[in-house]
């Protein structure tokens, strides 16, 4: 048996779009289970991600802390945003993000892991890089808003941060994924095996 997430989609009788937000919807559909039964399902849909573990000559990585209304907490994450724009590339969005929210540029871009954060009940695919070769990007910095301009930039080492993940002191899904998946990368193959950054990455399609 291959272990292998593969397409499939099954019948949907009927669909209805309820809400429409300003960058996501809520949709639902009636679908038909094999038994033939037929159940209203509800998520959320959504544009897509990206998020970039930026990773420094002295093995730390670049974190924010940015309060998260939902969860009502304020969190660790590594530099992330939407995918604002339909078949934007998302290298060219993860570097964008890097600059906005880090003011910093990479050199070196990998393809580090790519999940969907909540699939029973949205349909956000994330695509999570790994950059390498730092510095500080040119220019002035990006005007921040809401929550942004409370924010807070540093670099922790990655073993601070695995540790941390493994005791359950950090919770963002893009920042624990990317550094249990750097962690396995390093453990495995290498990081020069990892995808390139440019590798097709069918959950969201894009143009080059």
């Amino acid at each position: 048996m291959t272990i292998k997430d593969t397409p499939e989609e099954w019948e949907i009788r009927a669909s209805d779009t309820p809400f429409t937000g300003n960058k996501t919807s809520v949709r639902t559909d009636d679908v038909v289970m094999p038994d033939g039964t037929v159940a209203r399902r509800d998520y959320q849909v959504h544009p897509g991600s990206v998020a970039v573990l930026a990773l420094d000559d002295q093995d730390r990585v670049t974190v924010i802390s940015q309060y998260r209304h939902p969860v009502r907490q304020r969190l660790w994450e590594i530099p992330a945003g939407l995918l604002d724009v339909p078949g934007e590339n998302p290298l060219h969005a993860a570097r964008r993000e890097l600059y906005e929210e880090a003011h910093v540029k990479a050199e070196d871009w990998r393809v580090l892991t790519d999940v969907y954060t909540t699939p029973g009940g949205c349909d956000e695919a994330v695509r999570i890089f790994l950059a390498r070769d730092l510095s500080e990007a040119e220019g002035e910095r990006y005007a921040v808003e809401h929550e942004e301009t409370d924010m807070t930039i540093t670099s922790v080492p990655l073993t601070e941060l695995a540790r941390g993940v493994l005791a359950g002191e950090l919770h963002n899904n893009c920042l624990v994924v990317g550094v249990l998946s750097l962690v396995a990368a390093r453990a495995g193959d290498g990081l020069d095996a990892l995808r390139p950054a440019e590798a097709p990455w069918p959950a969201r399609p894009f143009e080059g």
